[in-house]
């Protein structure tokens, strides 16, 4: 008991400073029950490029052409303006104050309007920008009528436009938007359950096949990280960091830091991203599998190795104890 406690505030000291930037990722990437897809746009242009990104939170529009894009707001108002030397937003489309956040409902200013002139502030020098956009979102409070007559099937919910206006040329960003079923999130658990046993078993019968367990478990959290960095989220400090804290006991695996290591890498790189588990839609790039089944890794490879670190740490002392009393008997 006394080395669970010792090695939980060891493991808190060491993550501490990270801590802040998992929450800001957090905040960017909620999870969700809707995929939101760019398909592209209604008229190409050379150096215009769109995606959504944060799970579906935001669109992101990336313009390195030397013409100036306007994106248009909800009342097809100027909301934003990439240009060459970066990015501008109306102060007076109601837009720009609505997708401060996700829930689309900051209070308006006296100066939101849209039939007045455009007031430009430059927000940044880079010609990227991301956006909340409600006409990519499902706005309802309940679950669409198809969902709820078939909650286990996708449905394509609908397909979206945002309009984009080059000069006095008008064209699209287009879209779909779809239902996704949970996940089996039950089918996740057993297998990293599973994954744990599996592990702590082949730790004691096979001490040398450690090493690459440990670095399995290292490179599922950071190749998590990565999904994520890849899907418009920042870097997280704690799945980096569990992630080579895992892959340093690859090479030298003591009892105590690889009980460590282990325990740092199921806690917080595995349980602590354990949404990805009841999230349809995870904030990460490529599949929902890929995601879901690196946190699965990490929950099980990280507590089989946490176990096996505390057995043989208990084995080390139990026979520390036989030789004292061989000794004492002499």
């Amino acid at each position: 008991m006394r080395f669970l406690l010792g090695l939980t505030m060891l493991a808190g000291l060491i993550l501490g400073p990270a801590t802040p930037a998992f929450a800001h990722a957090g905040d960017a990437t909620e999870v969700s029950k809707y995929r939101v897809v760019a398909t592209g746009f209604s008229s190409s242009l050379d150096g215009l490029s769109v995606r959504v990104v944060e799970g579906g939170s935001r669109l992101e529009l990336v313009n390195t052409s030397s013409r100036s894009i306007e994106v248009l707001g909800y009342s097809g108002e100027p909301y934003l303006d990439v240009r060459p030397d970066g990015t501008y937003q109306n102060v007076n489309s109601p837009a720009t104050y609505l997708n401060e956040t996700a829930a689309f409902d900051t209070a308006l200013p006296a100066n939101a309007d849209p039939t007045a002139a455009p007031a430009w502030r430059r927000v940044d020098t880079s010609t990227t920008v991301r956006w909340h956009d409600q006409r990519t979102q499902w706005m309802e409070s309940g679950l669409p009528p198809q969902a709820v007559a078939d909650p286990d099937s996708e449905h394509r919910l609908r397909e979206w436009v945002v309009p984009l206006r080059d000069q006095a040329r008008t064209f699209e960003i287009q879209g779909t938007l779809d239902y996704e079923p949970a996940p089996r999130t039950w089918s996740w658990w057993v297998g990293a359950a599973l994954l744990a046993v599996a592990v702590a078993l082949a730790a004691h019968r096979l001490p040398r096949s450690t090493g690459s367990l440990a670095l399995l478990g290292g490179l599922s959290s950071l190749g998590y990280a990565y999904l994520r960095t890849a899907d418009g989220s920042g870097w997280s400090g704690v799945l980096v960091l569990a992630g080579l804290l895992a892959c340093a006991a690859a090479y030298r695996h003591p009892p105590f830091y690889l009980a460590l290591a282990g325990f740092v890498l199921a806690a917080f790189a595995g349980f602590g991203s354990a949404d990805a588990f009841f999230a349809p839609v995870v904030p990460a790039a490529g599949p929902g599998w890929l995601a879901r089944g690196a946190v699965m890794i990490a929950i099980g490879v990280g507590t089989g190795l946490a176990l096996t670190g505390v057995l043989r740490i208990r084995a080390a002392t139990d026979s520390d104890v036989d030789v004292v009393h061989v000794d004492v008997d002499r």
